[in-house]
């Protein structure tokens, strides 16, 4: 009898250990799928940032007027900051990056004291305007090599932790195609001229907003995964790694990802109301049966599927097979350029391959817009008169300091550029200028 009370207890403790050692194993990989997502996210927001910033370093290059070159600059600094964030959150710490960071820092303050300074009586000097335009090269060949790394990354589905274990145990054997992308852009980045505007500045780092506008009931790991099958449109069949954020998260999240058919697909979805904030499907695209108009009534059909009311698209761009659409929410006429969102449309067979509503989530809010106090004509004055305006439209934007501000939006062309110019509708003060790329397709936001 004693015998078996023994063989019994033992069995329960054997048993036992078994289920805690395997809840302690999907745990683990639980952790370990979530720390990955999240080292995917920051490196493509990485790339996505320095591709920015090229752009509006570009942009402040070709600009002329001071007040134009002020708010700029902000964007520039602004964009610096996000991206010097996405470096701190990826697993670098045991490999030299410092270069690409101080490089970061130096355009980060540059742009900073001059966004603050009073052009008027302090304009850029020829060294400055030379300086900048190093800054413009520089950052173009940080983004070729990273785009390198990025392709390599989607292409071979290569995994952030293989990088962070690899480095911790310094094993020769691994495949470490990320670390040499990574030490390619430092060692580019070591070859620039540094130049030198003074000591550093602190301090000077934008925080994330919270997120405002994250609606529904919270949904189950379960409910979560069902949510990022539609969103992928893809089948029960297609095996689904699903994780969530830990407690105390700011925005808790389930971030799922897939793999098949040659496909890759990852998407970061709210656990309350399952709102997707980030979504991207790498595949190859094939040869082109869509106009960018059709691939425009796809991204267009596709937010209304997913409740985004009232957004209006108000530029695109094409890159090979591949629609990029940009939409903003439109209130009682006057477009809120903050609530945007971005949608990637392949234009082989109408695909939805990726979706940015992360500035959508966080600034989307019903606003109480005051009367302007300038009138159109009056704001119209205020531009460049060589200017040939096409279109005029009331928006709010985001000044240089984060306030939103309501403006005459003003889109038109000069020496065979577009651009679109925004002048305070209280003030009448130039807010920004952008100058749109020539391969963007331009909405009339009136129609």
């Amino acid at each position: 009898m004693i015998r078996w009370i023994a063989i019994t207890v033992l069995a329960v403790s054997v048993t036992a250990t078994a289920v805690w050692g395997y809840q302690e194993h999907r745990e683990k990989n639980a952790i370990l799928i979530q720390a990955e997502n999240n080292y995917q996210r920051s490196f493509h927001d990485l790339s996505y940032h320095m591709d920015l910033l090229q752009d509006k370093i570009g942009t402040t290059l070709a600009m002329d007027s001071r007040e134009q070159i002020s708010p700029q600059m902000a964007e520039v600094w602004r964009l610096t900051s996000e991206a010097q964030a996405d470096v701190s959150q990826l697993p670098l710490a045991l490999l030299p990056f410092n270069k690409t960071e101080e490089f970061l820092s130096k355009i980060g303050d540059f742009t900073y004291r001059t966004a603050v300074r009073d052009l008027d009586k302090e304009p850029l000097t020829d060294e400055e305007v030379k300086y900048l335009s190093s800054l413009y090269d520089q950052s173009g060949q940080i983004t070729k090599e990273l785009r390198k790394v990025q392709n390599l990354v989607l292409k071979d589905n290569l995994r952030w932790m293989d990088v962070q274990v690899a480095l911790a145990s310094n094993d020769k054997q691994a495949d470490n195609t990320i670390v040499d992308g990574f030490k390619t852009v430092e060692k580019t980045v070591s070859g620039f001229d540094e130049g030198n505007f003074g000591p550093s500045l602190t301090g000077t780092s934008r925080e994330n907003k919270p997120y405002r506008f994250v609606k529904g009931e919270k949904l189950s790991k379960e409910q979560g995964e069902d949510r990022a099958r539609k969103l992928f449109n893809i089948k029960d069949n297609i095996n689904l790694n699903i994780t969530e954020t830990g407690k105390g998260s700011d925005l808790p999240i389930y971030s799922a990802s897939y793999r098949s058919d040659g496909k890759n697909g990852y998407v970061d979805l709210t656990q309350k109301g399952g709102n997707p904030i980030n979504l991207m499907i790498d595949r190859e695209i094939g040869e082109q049966k869509l106009s960018l108009n059709e691939g425009l009534e796809k991204a267009e059909a596709y937010l209304k599927k997913y409740d985004f009311d009232d957004m209006e698209a108000f530029q695109s761009n094409q890159y090979d097979n591949l629609g990029v659409f940009s939409f903003i929410y439109k209130q009682d006429g006057v477009l809120i350029y903050p609530d945007s969102i971005q949608i990637k449309v392949a234009l082989d067979n109408g695909e939805i391959l990726g979706l940015s509503a992360k500035d959508y989530y966080q600034n989307h809010t019903e606003r109480e817009i005051k009367e302007p106090k300038i009138t159109a004509e009056e704001a119209r004055d205020k531009v460049n008169q060589n200017v040939d305006i096409q279109t005029n439209q009331l928006a709010i934007i985001e000044n240089d300091v984060g306030e939103e501000v309501l403006t005459h939006s003003f889109l038109g062309t000069l020496n065979n550029e577009t651009y679109r110019i925004f002048i305070n509708a209280q003030t009448g003060v130039e807010e920004s200028v952008e100058k749109l790329s020539t391969k963007e397709e331009k909405f009339d936001p009136s129609l």
